[in-house]
Order: C-alpha cells, then sequence, then structure tokens
C-alpha cells in the first residue's frame, strides 16, 4: 500500500479554510493512508485554555462526517490532527478514520509539550493499536511531543503497530535524531507529519520546521519534505514485513528483551 504525510501550514483560527485544504488533500491524492499535521484544523498557538475550546470539536459531531464519507468512498485511511472537546475537557487528539467507520477512534496526546500544559487536558485513553482487518494492517498513532519517550513507540510495537502515524507541529532541531531510533528498533514503519510556517501570537515566536519523513523499518528515510514548502511526500509499504522481529537466524529484538532487569 502507499502512504503519505501531508505538509502545509494552517492558517491559525480558521477552520473553514483549513478543512477545504485538507479535503482538497483528500481528494487529489492517491495513496491509501494519509497523514495530517497535529491541530490541522485550528493551528496550533492557542492564548489560553477558553480560546481553544472555542476551536475544538467533538470527535463525534457532524463536523467530521465529512472525512468519514471521504475515507469510505474513496477507500483510504486518514489521520487527523485536531483540538477535542469531550465533555468539560479539551484534549490535543488526532482521529483516525477508516474506509468501515466502526474502526474510527480517537487518540488524545500523552506527552504535553511546553505551554500545552496549560491549555490542555492529559490523554485518559493512553496508546492504542488499531488492526484494519480489511487490509490487514496495524496502526498506532501519537502526536509530536511523544517522541520523545522511547516507551511510547515500543509500547504501540508491543501492541502489534506495523506503522506508527505521528501527526506533528515540531519546533525543536533535534527530533530527526531520535525519530530513525523510534523505527529501528521497533521495527516498525513511522510516519511523520510536520507543519511549516510561524505563528506568533504571545510575543513568542514558534517556527515550525517542516521536514516530515516517511521512516522504513530499518530506520532508512524513505521520503523527505523540505523544511519550508507546502509538499506531500508518499512511499510504498509492506506492513507484514515489520512482523518478524528478528535480524539475524539468532536475534529477535521483542523475544530477546529481559525485561526483569527495565526500570521504567
Amino acid at each position: 500500500m502507499n502512504i503519505s504525510a501531508i505538509q502545509f501550514e494552517p492558517i491559525f483560527g480558521d477552520i473553514s479554510y483549513n478543512e477545504n485544504k485538507i479535503i482538497n488533500f483528500i481528494e487529489n491524492s492517491k495513496s491509501d493512508i494519509l497523514v495530517f499535521p497535529e491541530l490541522a484544523l485550528s493551528g496550533y498557538d492557542f492564548i489560553d485554555r477558553a480560546e481553544a475550546t472555542k476551536y475544538a470539536l467533538e470527535f463525534d459531531s457532524d463536523f467530521f462526517n465529512k472525512f468519514k464519507e471521504l475515507s469510505k468512498n474513496l477507500n483510504k485511511i486518514i489521520v487527523l490532527g485536531f483540538a477535542e472537546k469531550y465533555e468539560d475537557k479539551i484534549y490535543n487528539s488526532a482521529g483516525i478514520f477508516f474506509p468501515d467507520s466502526k474502526y474510527n477512534r480517537v487518540y488524545r496526546k500523552v506527552h504535553l509539550f511546553y505551554k500545552e500544559i496549560f491549555i490542555f487536558d492529559e490523554s485518559d485513553i493512553g496508546f492504542f493499536n488499531i488492526y484494519y482487518k480489511d487490509w490487514d494492517v496495524n496502526i498506532g498513532t501519537m502526536i509530536c511531543y511523544d517522541w520523545r519517550f522511547p516507551e511510547a513507540a515500543r509500547t504501540l510495537a508491543l501492541m502489534g503497530a506495523d506503522i506508527i502515524v505521528c501527526p506533528s507541529n515540531l519546533v525543536t532541531t533535534v527530533w530527526d535524531i531520535s525519530m530513525p531510533s523510534r523505527a529501528l528498533e521497533n521495527k516498525v514503519y513511522l510516519v511523520v507529519a510536520n507543519r511549516i510556517g510561524i505563528e506568533n501570537r504571545k510575543g513568542e515566536e514558534l517556527v515550525f520546521n517542516g521536514a516530515s519523513k516517511i521512516y522504513s523499518y530499518n530506520g532508512s528515510v524513505m521520503a523527505e519534505a523540505s523544511k519550508t514548502e507546502e509538499m506531500v511526500i508518499s512511499a510504498k509499504i509492506e506492513p507484514s514485513n515489520t512482523r518478524n522481529k528478528s535480524f539475524n537466524n539468532i536475534n529477535n529484538i521483542f523475544s530477546d528483551r529481559r525485561t526483569k532487569f527495565y526500570k521504567l
């Protein structure tokens, strides 16, 4: 199957513009799996929790029906970052939409970055793997800062993920040091959909550094975007190739684990 990361610049607060932009990408893509950035519908730099609440959307609301329909009608898996309202909570979330809607789920960011702790609630769900039987593929999700914690990707891999998708709004310059390791140490494909552009809404400039990447399960880069331009990057993947965790005729990165000696 083919997988793509879509790198673009959301306009802060303009959900209609961002929504139409995203739909245009979906309708013109030939890939099976599409991964969009973190908070792609709203933009990132909320002034406070009240502002985030203003732009937050309920996952089960009619707003997302169009993405459910696109997923079904175009036979695509769509991963999309958004600010989620759930009861009295606000989460930094990603919706995962499948052609068969019974698989649809929302992931809520586990590790909140920097001033996000003043805006969003901590995840009450944690990590999970979705096995989409129709395509024989396992998909795990994390968001941006989750990459800093090797336990995140390892948890998803132990749950059976063939692919880890990572909607992101990355502003640091060190993430691509560790991302290949997350793929290699777990023998999984890893897709980082980052955004581009600048936001300055609280007197602090945030520069989003693009360079979205698709990593193979051996840690190599299969596709890479520029640091500043809107781009769609794609790669052909074979999810079943990730499931044998051996790398020679003796060693297996999962069965060789000696958990009694780990303090995590």
